[in-house]
């Protein structure tokens, strides 16, 4: 298998570890690949205080990095987790809120070290794609109304019975 080439890199003011460790928890079969203190000083404080975490989710690498308040997440960036069903949503919805997570529209949610997600079904980007261009806006149309996704009433907007 090719090394991964690109690593989203996740800058959090002081809790990267904790971060990392509370995702790889919510995703079965993800670790921390490891931490590290700069040895040196830098702009974000002294020696040891910067801390640089590689982990691993579902197989893919990120980076994330403990340095001081100078660069809040925003929406702009967000991780998709695509779900088999609503019992996926609705595990990785709950875990997400946990701790003082915060419930958004569309499918999104922040979690509490601020980072946003897009907890969605696997079957919306099909629905979303379908040549029936009608089926498509229904599904489109009822998601836009929700905030943690259904998928049964997606499926039902969809077919024209919700």
């Amino acid at each position: 298998m090719a090394p991964q080439r690109i690593t989203p890199f996740l800058w959090y003011t002081r809790e990267a570890e904790e971060a990392a460790a509370f995702y790889c928890s919510v995703f079965p079969g993800s670790r921390i690949l490891s931490v590290v203190a700069m040895p040196s000083e830098s702009p974000a404080g002294p020696p040891g205080s910067v801390k640089v975490v590689d982990f691993e989710l579902f197989g893919q690498r990120f980076s994330a990095m403990s340095a001081g308040p100078h660069e809040p997440f925003t929406q702009a960036i967000s991780f998709v987790v695509s779900c088999q069903d609503q019992a996926e949503i609705d595990r990785y919805w709950a875990a997400m809120l946990a701790g003082g997570g915060s419930a958004q529209a569309c499918g999104w949610i922040k979690d509490r070290f601020g980072v946003s997600w897009q907890i969605v079904p696997e079957a919306l980007d099909l629905m979303m794609a379908d040549p029936d261009r009608a089926k498509a806006q229904r599904a489109c149309d009822a998601m836009l109304r929700m905030v943690k996704l259904d998928l049964a009433a997606l499926q039902a907007a969809f077919d024209g019975r919700g």
